[in-house]
């Protein structure tokens, strides 16, 4: 039997399986790609759509420091990007401060006593350091006293994970919150202002802040990777939606991989590619490979934190201006609230409307995730009112959505498990490429995850394995610092928590 035999058979339409299948078909190859989801490409960085309502999961802002990955998203999409200015906060008590913080204010809206604790504590932590701390807690209280850690990092950090501030390593606080005390940031928000400026050169590092304005798809990230895809079918690419992968099947003597999928009516269909690229979750590809893979149990013990987006659509209150707002309050399960009207005007149909996400960090199967959908909904219209942004008689409507698999857990045997997956992977099947987050079970960036597939794109066309996709990432300087299109996207990563060592 003849079977049609593509170049490459993708596996994901999330950004890394786009990126990499627009690459490809540039390159005049021929290209399938196979999405699970029935409806939307993109995967986390999709939009979803609900009565001409637009909404992320999660914000995606289009910033890098690659001018390669800048150069792409303005190719794929030239005139669809706005410029939106960035601005969150932080909602605790009732009250709500910068991010980043500035100490007068925090301090201020905390009031005299709370504020006096605050700066006991800070000192106490200055004169009786935790020598040598392993845990967030402890390197966060040393930075900057355990009473602002109780107020503005254990929450938060402890809704987002799942994981207690006490199991969580330090090495993440020291990258996540890199240079920064409370003194110093005391100095550089009041006292360094009223000095002179400092000459080019001096001896004194200026700790850089967060971008204050980005790039944004007028009507969500989704819709650069639909138009990604567009250009691919166009190209004469072909993107199979709603595709269920069952099995990877590689013949070392052929050098060929036979994939059978199944359609959401349940029709079965064999693919065949001479490479294969795998943005699917690592630890279900590690069970779809065969021959079956002998580090099988490093796959089965990768583990993820899942999402859930409560979009409730209201009467138009007063509006804020945040993009989005981090609740760092313990009396509610609410995590982070979207505001989609900030993050583009054309994403609310209705002026008189407004559409805010609330978002719910839970493990799939736990009570959150199970929570029937009415409930989410009611329980996010409470909160809303609880935090003070919406009041229940003006909420009209709402939809849940959940992810799975939104963010890679980094425990203290993620590493091992990664690793042992890899070498065997690049040992024994030397066209099979993994990229982007959870192909490669490693927190990206959507721009990090574009580059693990540009570089894979390379090394099939050069018949080799020439750039090494795990450096994308190594340095820990954090994400959003720095010049767009400045450099290299090597030199950029987004920290995890890590369990302490056992």
């Amino acid at each position: 039997m003849n079977h049609v035999i593509q170049d490459v058979l993708i596996i994901g339409a999330g950004p890394a399986g786009l990126t990499a299948g627009y690459q490809l078909c540039k390159s005049n190859k021929t290209v399938t790609i196979l999405e699970k989801d029935p409806r939307l490409v993109g995967g986390i960085s999709r939009t979803e759509k609900y009565k001409g309502f637009l909404f992320d999961i999660g914000g995606h802002r289009f910033f890098s420091k690659s001018k390669e990955i800048v150069d792409l998203w303005n190719e794929i999409l030239p005139d669809d990007f706005i410029d939106r200015p960035r601005l969150s906060r932080i909602y605790y008590g009732n009250k709500y401060y910068s991010y980043p913080l500035k100490p007068i204010e925090a301090l201020t809206n905390l009031g005299i006593f709370t504020s006096f604790l605050c700066v006991t504590s800070y000192l106490w932590a200055k004169i009786t350091p935790i020598k040598d701390p392993e845990t967030f807690h402890q390197w966060v209280r040393n930075q900057f006293g355990e009473k602002l850690f109780l107020i503005f990092f254990k929450t938060y950090t402890e809704k987002v994970w799942g994981m207690s501030c006490d199991d969580i390593s330090a090495d993440w606080a020291a990258q996540r919150i890199k240079g920064l005390s409370l003194g110093n940031a005391i100095w550089y928000s009041i006292i360094k202002p009223l000095k002179p400026s400092a000459k080019k050169g001096g001896s004194k590092p200026i700790i850089k802040t967060l971008i204050d304005t980005f790039k944004y798809p007028r009507l969500g990230p989704g819709m650069l990777w639909e138009a990604a895809a567009k250009k691919i079918i166009e190209k004469g690419g072909e993107i199979e939606m709603g595709a269920h992968v069952h099995q990877c099947s590689w013949d070392s003597e052929n050098a060929m991989w036979t994939v059978s999928a199944s359609s959401p009516a349940g029709e079965k269909k064999e693919y065949f590619a001479r490479s294969l690229i795998s943005s699917a979750p690592l630890n279900e590809l590690s069970k779809q490979i065969y021959p079956p893979l002998a580090s099988i149990e490093s796959g089965d013990a990768l583990k993820y934190r899942d999402f859930i987006t409560v979009a409730l659509i209201a009467k138009h209150a007063k509006d804020f201006p945040d993009n989005w707002i981090y609740i760092h309050d313990p009396s509610v399960k609410v995590g982070r609230v979207q505001n989609f009207k900030s993050w583009s005007p054309e994403m609310v149909p209705d002026k008189d409307l407004t559409c805010l996400g609330l978002e719910y960090f839970c493990f799939e199967g736990d009570g959150l995730w199970n929570m029937p959908d009415h409930e989410l909904i009611h329980l996010a219209t409470k909160e809303i009112e609880k935090i003070g942004l919406i009041k229940p008689n003006q909420v009209i409507d709402g939809v849940v959505v959940r992810q799975p698999k939104a963010y890679p857990v980094y425990d203290d045997q993620y590493k091992e498990n990664v690793a042992n997956l890899r070498e065997e992977i690049e040992a024994c099947f030397p066209t099979l490429h993994l990229v982007g987050r959870n192909g490669m079970h490693k927190y990206n960036n959507q721009d990090h995850a574009m580059m693990t597939a540009m570089l894979s794109t390379k090394n099939i066309l050069l018949g080799s394995r020439k750039f090494d996709v795990w450096n994308v990432n190594e340095d820990a300087e954090y994400h959003e610092s720095g010049y767009e299109g400045a450099e290299n996207a090597l030199s950029s990563e987004r920290p995890v928590p890590q369990k302490v060592n056992s």
